[in-house]
């Protein structure tokens, strides 16, 4: 008896520390921002699209009309255990460009200095809300007419 008690003990404390292991928050990072360094060879008014290219590579994004704007986006994530990965830092480098090619101004900011923006909405409205599958799967019955019945054959 002495054994199973023992066996029982260590299992409860693999058990706790497999548990406490498990609520480890762990952190991921997500896209790409330049680092300072490779930003110094960027030179406001001189360098073109080809030289930030070079220097810090091309943006996952650029702006929407006319491309006069490269944005680099860097996020990083904290997942805990069972909840929803909550966004923890973020960082966007706008690169925007003059008409003539040229880095007009390089801007940063950070998650502070966002909002949230809902691009899309789709949501479809149900007309059964308050109806039981039961009720729904019922509620047909009697709905065929018989000129129905006579039609489809």
């Amino acid at each position: 008896m002495s054994r199973l008690g023992s066996g029982m003990r260590h299992g409860a404390i693999v058990l706790m520390l497999v548990a406490l292991a498990s609520c480890t928050a762990i952190y991921r990072n997500h896209g790409y921002v330049p680092r300072d360094e490779d930003l110094e060879k960027v030179v406001v008014g001189e360098s073109t699209r080809d030289d930030v290219a070079q220097a810090v590579g091309r943006p996952s994004s650029t702006g929407l009309l006319t491309g006069a704007a490269w944005y680099y986006v860097g996020s990083r994530f904290r997942h805990f255990g069972a909840r929803a990965p909550e966004e923890v830092e973020r960082q966007v480098l706008a690169v925007s460009f003059a008409e003539n090619g040229t880095v007009e101004n390089v801007e940063r900011f950070g998650l502070e200095d966002g909002q949230a923006v809902v691009l899309s909405r789709r949501v479809t409205d149900s007309n059964i809300k308050g109806l039981s599958f039961l009720r729904q799967l019922l509620g047909n019955i009697g709905n065929i007419s018989a000129g129905q019945i006579l039609n489809d054959n």
